[in-house]
């Protein structure tokens, strides 16, 4: 058999039935307020169920048009709009005048929602945004902040899992993703059609998070896991004709060659924590973007601390108070990445970006 048609397919279809749909459909609605229209919300019960038996993917799409392998293979619209955005933002991060640093924070931890404080990390943002620009004295830097705790925070704002198309084969993992959104499971509002164009438009990445048992928060996990496509992921769904597994492996049979669509940004992480496990997400982001090709910020390119080690939840803000010396560190590892990029952008970098053959670029 060639092996590109070796696809191992599951005896079920994981459909649920209509019951089990329509209770899970209405649990939206539940609440006084919505009383009066249990006619209408029926009526769209049962449109989405309809929807749901046919798995409509994609209601709407268009002709992907020149420059792909299919031009008349119909894409979904959101697809088509996600691209030109991270299209655009490449376009930015190659010509703009000024760096871009992007911050990432990656605690769960939101006000406006169940905790009813802030978290830590977000007051060591504040360090590093203003030791950036310190840093840059007249020369501007944008700086965009990705809070990913707004998505435990907001209605609608959603990172949804990883499907693990590249397992099937990497040509299958698009890019930007094109598995959300998927309309027929009710999958919409997926978070990182905003997120591909902040990546990709920023010269320098700055992770600061804290450590939930040992490993990433919820919401960076799932971001970590979503940006595989920026690793290797195809730019043409026409070439595979959305999610064919079989010419998806041909594809990569051919030979594929992994682009990373990320190489080159300079990278910085904090990780913090106060029993255990800081050492431990430290090398799993760090592994994760050398893996991608970014290029770690100079000699401070990674911090892990302990706030108020094995002392009370309650007063965890106290113990930062107090440790006066990991605001200067933290500021020591935005500083060092501002620099990093500088130095990037007038060419000073080019012994830490050598072109060389990867035998293995999986």
């Amino acid at each position: 058999m060639n092996d590109a048609k070796d696809v191992r397919r599951s005896t079920t279809d994981g459909k649920i039935d209509q019951l089990e749909f329509q209770k899970r459909y209405l649990e939206r609605f539940e609440g006084s307020e919505f009383l009066g229209m249990q006619n209408e919300i029926q009526a769209l019960c049962d449109i989405a169920w309809e929807s749901y038996k046919k798995g409509r993917k994609a209601p709407n799409t268009q002709k992907a048009g020149a420059g792909y392998a299919h031009p008349d293979y119909e894409l979904n619209v959101h697809w088509i709009k996600a691209n030109a955005d991270l299209r655009k933002a490449e376009e930015e991060y190659k010509t703009s005048e000024t760096p871009r640093i992007l911050i990432v924070n990656g605690s769960d931890r939101n006000p406006n929602t169940c905790p009813g404080e802030i978290s830590k990390s977000s007051r060591l943002i504040e360090a590093a945004q203003k030791a950036i620009h310190a840093e840059s004295k007249d020369t501007f830097v944008q700086i965009d902040v990705l809070n990913l705790n707004e998505m435990t925070a907001e209605f609608g704002k959603v990172i949804y899992p990883c499907k693990g198309c590249v397992s099937t084969a990497m040509p299958l993992c698009h890019y930007p993703c094109s598995c959300y959104p998927h309309h027929s499971l009710g999958q919409v509002n997926d978070w990182m059609n905003d997120i591909y164009p902040m990546f990709a438009r920023a010269h320098g990445i700055l992770f600061i998070t804290p450590v939930y048992w040992r490993q990433a928060p919820s919401a960076l996990k799932l971001l970590m896991d979503r940006m595989v496509c920026a690793d290797g992921g195809n730019r043409d769904p026409t070439s595979t004709k959305g999610k064919t597994a079989e010419l998806a492996k041909q594809l990569e049979l051919d030979g594929w060659d992994y682009p990373r669509h990320l190489k080159g940004r300079i990278y910085s992480v904090v990780v913090h924590g106060d029993a255990e496990g800081i050492d431990d997400l430290k090398t799993a982001l760090t592994n994760w973007l050398d893996a991608m090709n970014l290029v770690p910020a100079g000699t401070l390119p990674s911090l892990a601390r302990y706030i108020g080690y094995m002392e009370p939840y309650a007063t965890s803000h106290k113990a930062l108070d107090k440790d006066k010396a990991i605001f200067k560190e933290v500021e020591n590892v935005a500083t060092a990445l501002i620099r990093t990029v500088v130095d990037k952008r007038k060419g000073l970098l080019s012994a830490y970006q050598q072109e060389l053959d990867d035998p293995r670029p999986k």
